[in-house]
């Protein structure tokens, strides 16, 4: 592991890193985490941490993810690494003509149509099919109970979720459930309130007891198909049925003495991995320099356009992931970056509402799993009597046919959660991850060259300042980022924005082991409501 200074923290949370031996679990939320701690007290493994704390999540988190939500995890577990996409396929009934018959030009954020089947419940079955030492019920008891005895409510929490009362039309029938569910009097909840979800408990008790049965077969199932009759929606009750989650292999890439591992399409989790085959010619510079924030920048923006023209259903690709990774490719990309900012495009490459947690036992297990509605709550559906947010990834599908990503029934969109991990030689390092949608990449970039390149403590790489590329030369920094750096990167031709909103530049966790100690040591966001529960 690399070596860094638990002392050295020149930002603004003044956190210092934590550290454990016999676990760790990291998220944005206190209540969430400690649920993961006590399935490691109870003899669990890092797994059934992970799926507590994910589960925990969907009811102390409902702004970012719920049980409609999609997942994907990263798992280590007895020194073999693990892949794991549960993200749903669109309808078997969609189709662009059919979207287009409604009236739309482009997919809607909101409402029946861009729901895909949630993926996070297979998710936690799967996980504790195939890793977990405790009983689903066991693991999904913390949740459980969160949602029937109630929990406070977090600011960060408290925040979002006033700013979704405002998304969703009130005066339709099919977003009647969601303020039922999430409002009282039209009203968000403050900070400090206790909140009870006991539809959203019945639904966990059922998930628990069936093993997942009755989300995707059973009664849960023909309430989502039901309702989504009703509204004129297009997923039915066979495409529930018909879903799975698929085990995969993690792609990786060696920067600069370590590899960076993230899940293949249809996550967009290879563009950190192309940005940093980039970044490998580079000699950075000190962290504090124009150059080193152009550079990244650079390689950051020419890795995003290639994900937007190739990512897609990995079945739906017309490259493979492995050729966009080549070094060939990457040096090409990276003749591109001189002085000046680019207008970045798309290069031609041989044909061939989101919460992340991480999790670490004793034993040298490790998890990195996020989970995610997408845009906040989600689709502002949620299926009466159950307590279920359905997702709204669909929203990601482009109406037209010659786009990769274009809208087809059965398919996976584009999609924008990703966890990551690192490893060094045969050992591992640790997860690692930042929400926030297209944030993600550059969070998982910016992140892991503050830890290698300018050996930052976990705390310290999370809370330096970011900056987030919004297309062609436009950024936006966070308002703490060094304002004589900002004058540099606009004299290089960069479009530079401050911004006093901390909300849109990620919320991440890392947890690093040392194979010498076995001892774990931890950063969590101090832009969110974040948490490392240790033992």
């Amino acid at each position: 592991m690399f070596q860094f200074d638990p002392w050295h923290h020149p930002y603004f949370s003044k956190r210092t890193p934590m550290y454990s031996q016999r676990g760790m679990v990291g998220t944005s939320q206190p209540l969430a985490s400690e649920a993961g701690l006590d399935m490691l007290k109870k003899g669990g493994n890092a797994v059934d941490a992970a799926i507590a704390t994910a589960a925990a999540l969907t009811v102390v988190e409902p702004t970012s993810n719920g049980i409609g939500s999609d997942s994907f995890a990263i798992v280590w577990l007895d020194g073999k690494m693990h892949g794991l996409n549960a993200s749903g396929r669109s309808p078997g009934g969609i189709s662009i003509d059919a979207v287009k018959a409604r009236g739309f030009e482009t997919m809607p954020r909101n409402g029946l149509i861009p729901i895909s089947v949630p993926g996070a419940p297979d998710a936690w079955v799967e996980l504790s099919e195939q890793f977990g030492k405790l009983s689903l019920k066991e693991v999904l008891a913390p949740a459980i109970r969160l949602a029937e005895e109630g929990f406070p409510v977090s600011p960060i929490v408290s925040k979002h979720w006033k700013a979704a009362v405002h998304l969703y039309p009130a005066d339709e029938p099919a977003f009647k459930p969601w303020f039922d569910t999430f409002t009282k009097n039209g009203k968000a909840p403050e900070p400090g309130d206790i909140w009870h979800l006991p539809d959203h408990g019945s639904t966990l008790r059922k998930i628990a007891k069936t093993n997942g049965k009755a989300f995707y077969e059973g009664e849960l199932a023909e309430r989502i198909d039901q309702f989504s009759r009703e509204h004129n929606g297009f997923l039915r009750g066979e495409d529930m049925g018909n879903f799975t989650s698929d085990w995969v292999q993690p792609l990786s890439v060696n920067y600069k003495g370590y590899d960076v591992w993230e899940l293949p399409p249809n996550g967009q989790g290879i563009v950190p991995l192309m940005a940093m085959n980039i970044l490998n010619g580079f000699d950075l510079p000190i962290k504090d320099n124009a150059e080193a924030h152009h550079v990244q920048m650079e390689a950051l923006k020419l890795a995003f356009m290639d994900g937007f023209e190739h990512i897609t259903d990995l079945a739906h690709m017309r490259v493979t992931p492995e050729t966009l990774l080549t070094s060939d490719y990457a040096a090409e990309r990276r003749a591109l970056i001189g002085a000046e900012a680019i207008d970045p495009q798309a290069g031609t490459p041989p044909r061939g509402g989101t919460v992340y947690l991480a999790t670490a036992d004793g034993e040298g297990n490790m998890v990195s799993m996020i989970q995610s509605n997408y845009a906040g709550f989600g689709s502002g559906i949620v299926i009466p009597g159950t307590g279920i947010s359905m997702q709204n990834r669909g929203w990601e599908f482009k109406l037209d046919e010659n786009a990769v990503n274009a809208l087809a029934p059965n398919k996976r969109t584009y999609h924008t959660i990703i966890p990551g991990f690192l490893t060094k030689g045969s050992e591992p390092v640790g997860p690692f991850g930042v929400m926030g949608g297209y944030m993600m990449p550059q969070g998982h970039l910016q992140v892991l060259v503050n830890a290698v390149d300018y050996g930052l403590n976990p705390q310290a790489a999370l809370d330096a300042p970011r900056w987030k590329w919004l297309g062609g030369k436009r950024l936006e920094v966070e308002s703490h980022f060094p304002a004589e750096i900002a004058r540099q990167l606009v004299r290089k031709g960069h479009h530079i924005r401050p911004t006093l909103e901390a909300g849109g530049f990620g919320r991440g966790q890392i947890i690093w082991r040392n194979p010498e100690t076995d001892v774990l040591v931890g950063g969590t966001e101090s832009r969110a409501d974040g948490h490392l529960a240790v033992w």
